[in-house]
């Protein structure tokens, strides 16, 4: 039996690298039985983890990165009974936020050593899924800005700088927006779908929602004028963004959205979508936390 490993080497700028490289030498110290296996293209994740889910010696499977690597690695284990652990070592690292798994990556794996699997929801995109936040608006422009400024920084200030950039050149959305008892459509600043919390390596999209209560939130925040978003920033980033006039929210099985040449966030990676659906996958996948 070992412990299987999913590392992404490009993740965090080469941290998820070096961060495995601590982790052997403490799985070495502690003569416990391990396989390392490195992500070469995107997607790869996946596939490794599709891979694992069917070997019964692999006691579970760990990814090691980003919330993409994350994601990447539930996809493949989802609907399986094959438990996945997560070491933070990537950029933002939102999901494991809502997850309560530790930030450090010593830490995080002592709680896969010692923890228990719980089930956690994930969502459906179209054909794919997706395990912490998606949607489209505000939020895509600054995370375009964000991915150019990655390879300098970690943590949140990628994403800061990306928000100042935002500000400057924001439109609003056009959305047709479907759910249980809703539909309508018009201009968006915000279009979140929140299995998770976070967003942007610590902006509490939605802070009332839960990866285990099997329904996905609807975070709809109307638009405003340009001069006016810095006003409602410094209650984005403390977590009031559902306490604002303008916001909406709403807990629901499934949400489907439509509009012209949007580009759509699926756990930070930017999608060219004109429609999505987007229905719960409740309890599919079995988390060490």
């Amino acid at each position: 039996m070992y412990h299987a490993f999913i590392v992404n080497p490009t993740a965090g700028s080469g941290f998820a690298l070096q961060t495995m490289q601590r982790l052997e030498e403490i799985l070495r110290q502690r003569s416990l039985a391990y396989r390392v296996f490195s992500t070469e293209y995107p997607g790869h994740a996946t596939e490794l983890a599709k891979q694992l889910a069917q070997d019964p010696e692999a006691l579970e499977v760990i990814s090691v990165g980003g919330d993409g690597t994350a994601f990447e690695t539930a996809s493949g284990l989802a609907g399986t009974e094959k438990p996945m652990g997560i070491i933070p070592a990537g950029t933002g690292n939102d999901f494991i936020k809502s997850a309560g798994i530790p930030k450090d990556p010593e830490q995080a794996l002592e709680t896969i050593l010692k923890g228990k699997p719980v089930s956690v929801d994930m969502g459906r995109r179209n054909e794919g899924s997706f395990l912490n936040v998606c949607g489209t608006g505000f939020d895509v422009t600054v995370l375009d800005y964000a991915e150019k400024l990655k390879q300098k920084y970690r943590g949140l200030l990628p994403y800061f700088l990306g928000l100042l950039q935002a500000i400057a050149h924001y439109k609003p959305v056009h959305l047709k927006i479907q759910a249980e008892g809703l539909e309508e459509e018009g201009d968006y600043l915000i279009c979140a779908i929140a299995n998770g919390r976070y967003i942007g390596g610590g902006i509490p999209i939605c802070p009332a929602a839960e990866i285990t209560d099997q329904k996905l939130d609807l975070v709809l925040v109307k638009n405003v004028p340009r001069r006016r978003i810095p006003l409602y920033l410094p209650g984005l980033m403390m977590g009031k963004v559902l306490n604002f006039r303008i916001t909406r929210h709403y807990r629901v099985d499934w949400i489907s959205f439509q509009g012209k040449g949007l580009r759509v966030n699926v756990d930070g990676e930017i999608l060219p979508l004109d429609r999505v659906d987007f229905p719960i996958r409740p309890g599919t996948l079995r988390l060490m936390i």
